[in-house]
């Protein structure tokens, strides 16, 4: 008999991304110094850490480059700038942007996989854009990137809408369909349902289940866990949180909890306390009354981004009030 709890175990196969640049820079407008992307992917690296979503391959003429850090466009030449030589053989960290299904000038902005470091495009999009998505999915792959489908919104959009998208995703190569709770609002109980939906829908598709959960109602940690025990091999975190609004499931809790001795948690303990702590001190994020009160209501959080920006962030119950008499 082992001498081992059954649970203080791993699957081999589930991998880590992390998103603190992609995510954290929803806050900042991707305004990074290189200093800190670096960083970043140094302690993604020494980590353990299967993936690191550095940005998004986003237009410039959607995000000019005069109002968004370089973060939002992922050129080759600010990545190779930042990651020098990346290899993800000699690493073991493969590097991953978003494309925005609307925002992304995908045709023209995407370059073969062999010109870049980047070796995974995470299409992102809404339910009416599925048919772009699609074709997204189809040109990074045909360009030798891994893909993934994200998604969003999933907690404001009808079964049908869901199973429309599963529908059209299930015959493309995408690797991983993302469950994204964009609005922090999912319990464990729909994330058991969504978990069941996908799985069936993808069923025999080879893809595997992913999550990206948001902390409005302070569970991104734990709906993130009911996925792994569901069954979900692609889990989302950011360093400390990181992220727009009330920010992500955490990647220190979550290479905590996974027990596979390759991770370390160490070098993000380094980076939050190097650069993560500051910055908590100048830019707004992680849960308040405010995102808690978005994620109950199941709205987008710029409502609460704008009013924690404005004359009485700390006006709780103007909010509150605010909220109820607009629905």
């Amino acid at each position: 008999m082992s001498d081992k709890a059954p649970w203080i175990t791993f699957r081999p196969e589930l991998k880590v991304l992390d998103c603190t640049v992609r995510d954290g820079g929803l806050v900042n407008a991707h305004r990074f110094s290189d200093e800190f992307v670096r960083a970043v992917y140094q302690a993604c690296v020494e980590a353990g850490i299967d993936y690191m979503e550095i940005g998004y391959k986003n237009s410039p003429k959607v995000f000019p480059k005069e109002k968004f850090g370089p973060w939002r466009h992922c050129d080759e030449a600010d990545l190779k700038r930042v990651v020098g030589d990346h290899d993800p053989e000699k690493t073991g960290l493969k590097l991953a942007a978003m494309a925005d299904a609307g925002k992304s000038d995908w045709e023209t902005r995407i370059v073969p996989a062999a010109e870049s470091p980047l070796s995974m495009i995470r299409v992102a999009f809404y339910a009416h854009q599925v048919s772009e998505a699609v074709d997204m999915i189809r040109y990074a792959d045909e360009l030798g990137y891994e893909t993934t489908a994200n998604l969003m919104a999933v907690s404001n959009i009808t079964e049908e809408e869901i199973d429309t998208v599963l529908e059209s995703i299930a015959p493309t190569p995408a690797g991983t369909m993302v469950i994204v709770d964009s609005f922090g609002h999912l319990y464990r109980e729909q994330i058991d349902r969504l978990y069941k939906k996908y799985a069936t829908a993808l069923e025999g598709t080879g893809k595997e289940i992913g999550i990206h959960a948001h902390n409005n109602l302070q569970l991104a940690f734990a709906n993130t866990i009911e996925a792994i025990i569901l069954g979900c091999n692609r889990v989302d975190a950011t360093m400390y949180g990181f992220g727009r609004g009330a920010g992500n499931c955490h990647t220190e809790l979550l290479l905590g909890f996974l027990r596979n001795p390759k991770f370390e948690v160490r070098p993000v303990i380094e980076v939050i306390q190097k650069y993560l702590f500051p910055l908590r001190q100048q830019l707004d994020w992680g849960p308040s009354i405010p995102y808690n009160l978005t994620g109950q209501l199941n709205q987008h959080p710029r409502s609460a981004i704008e009013w924690r920006e404005g004359p009485t962030p700390d006006d709780f119950l103007g909010f509150y009030d605010k909220l109820i008499a607009e629905m």
